[in-house]
C-alpha cells in the first residue's frame, strides 16, 4: 500500500480551490497539492480546478525554493484545514521528516505527528494505512 501512495505522489497532481473561491489559478484561496488522494472518479469532467470535498489527503514535498516554509508548512496547512481536507501529509526534505496532520477543526489541524525518514507512520481515517518511509531517504540531496 505505502508503494502505491509514493508512486501516485510521485506521479502527479490534483488541482483544488477552497468551495467558493474563483475556478482560476490567479484565486487567492486556490492550492495546488504535490498529489491528492480522493476517490477514483471524483474528479471526473471538473477540469484542472475542482471541488476539494471528495479529498480524503493532501502531500507536499517540500522544495529547495526559499519560499518552501512559508508555503508548505504555514500557508498550505492552514488552506487545508480550512478546506476541511482529512488528511495533511508534508514530506519535509529539508529536515528529513514526514508530518501527517489530522483533525481539521476549520481553522488549523489539532493534530500533527512528526517522524524522521525511515520510520513508519499511520495516516488516519479516512487514509486508514500505515506508511513505511524508509525510500524517502533516496529523495534528499
Amino acid at each position: 500500500m505505502a508503494r502505491t501512495l509514493l508512486c501516485a505522489v510521485a506521479t502527479g497532481a490534483v488541482a483544488l480551490s477552497r468551495p467558493g473561491a474563483e475556478s482560476s489559478a490567479a484565486s487567492p484561496g486556490a492550492r495546488q497539492p504535490d498529489g491528492a488522494l480522493a476517490p477514483s472518479g471524483a474528479f471526473a469532467g471538473q477540469g484542472e480546478w475542482v471541488d476539494p470535498a471528495p479529498v480524503l489527503m493532501a502531500v507536499e514535498v517540500t522544495s529547495y525554493d526559499s519560499d518552501t516554509d512559508a508555503r508548505d508548512r504555514v500557508e498550505k496547512p492552514r488552506a487545508y484545514a480550512e478546506t476541511g481536507i482529512p488528511v495533511y501529509l508534508l514530506i519535509d526534505r529539508d529536515s528529513c521528516e514526514v508530518t501527517v496532520y489530522s483533525e481539521p477543526d476549520g481553522v488549523r489541524y489539532e493534530s500533527a505527528r512528526t517522524v524522521p525518514f525511515g520510520k513508519t507512520v499511520v495516516l488516519p481515517d479516512p487514509v486508514g494505512i500505515t506508511l513505511e518511509t524508509e525510500q524517502l531517504k533516496d529523495w534528499v540531496h
